[in-house]
């Protein structure tokens, strides 16, 4: 069955559509036992999107079509979680989405399309519960990056780099299903976007920097002050020294 489906995505990869491709409503990937999604085929002429339809794989392997309108009212792990996709009878495919339903009580809201190099992403964690004064912590391919009192991450000017498996973790909670971040070039002849500078760099460069700039200033405080006293020790022995010796402080000093 792995091989089936395997096999099944590399054909999908061999004729995606650059035209048409499956807008996910809510925008995320995930979604909580019960809640209403819907998927569409969008991104090409009016008349060309009335001749895709939106096809899934779910979990168990099993491919099937969604009839049009493609809404689910409450959806449920094993019937709505898997792959989807936009296709037409002459076997023309667009790209796929992953959605993912759980029955527990995190998930990770993150794009559900693939991101373009050079623009910011932001990752929510949300609880089903209502509380709001939860730490989120999040971690790519299993490993900690971030943790938040919001609950949520930016990344700034994405690159390929910072695709992966993404999951954050409530705690006291439990942690969300994991979701993969696609990062994608920009087409040719375009240039990604400039890097943007948000509040959240500026405070993380004020945070890295700050103790840097005060252990200057400090180093240079004690380093005035101990020049002063040792200034000042040396002209008070100059006053205590009898005059005959006032002759060797001065070559001392000239040398």
């Amino acid at each position: 069955m792995e091989v089936a489906a395997l096999c099944l995505l590399l054909l999908l990869d061999t004729l995606e559509s650059a035209g048409v491709s499956p807008n996910v409503s809510p925008s995320r990937s995930q979604f909580f036992k019960y809640e209403p999604l819907s998927v569409r085929c969008e991104g090409g002429e009016q008349q060309e999107e009335e001749n895709w339809r939106v096809v899934k794989r779910t979990e168990d392997g099993e491919v099937r079509p969604c009839p049009p309108p493609c809404s689910v009212t409450a959806a449920f792990p094993a019937t709505d979680s898997g792959v989807y996709w936009c296709e037409t009878g002459l076997g023309e495919t667009s790209n796929t989405v992953n959605i993912t339903v759980t029955a527990g009580p995190v998930i990770l809201e993150s794009p559900v399309l693939p991101v373009m190099e050079g623009h910011d992403v932001t990752l929510l964690c949300r609880v089903l519960s209502s509380s709001s004064n939860l730490t989120a912590s999040f971690y790519k391919d299993g490993l900690f990056i971030w943790t938040s009192s919001t609950r949520n991450m930016t990344i700034h000017s994405v690159s390929a780099s910072d695709g992966g498996l993404y999951k954050c973790n409530v705690c006291g909670v439990g942690d969300s299903p994991e979701s993969w971040l696609t990062v994608r070039a920009p087409p040719a002849g375009q240039d990604p976007p400039p890097p943007s500078l948000s509040l959240t760099m500026v405070l993380r460069h004020l945070m890295v920097g700050t103790p840097y700039l005060l252990s200057t200033v400090l180093l240079g405080l004690i380093y005035r002050d101990r020049k002063r006293g040792e200034n000042s020790c040396y002209y008070n022995s100059l006053r205590m020294t009898p005059l005959r010796h006032y002759s060797d402080y001065l070559l001392k000093i000239s040398l």
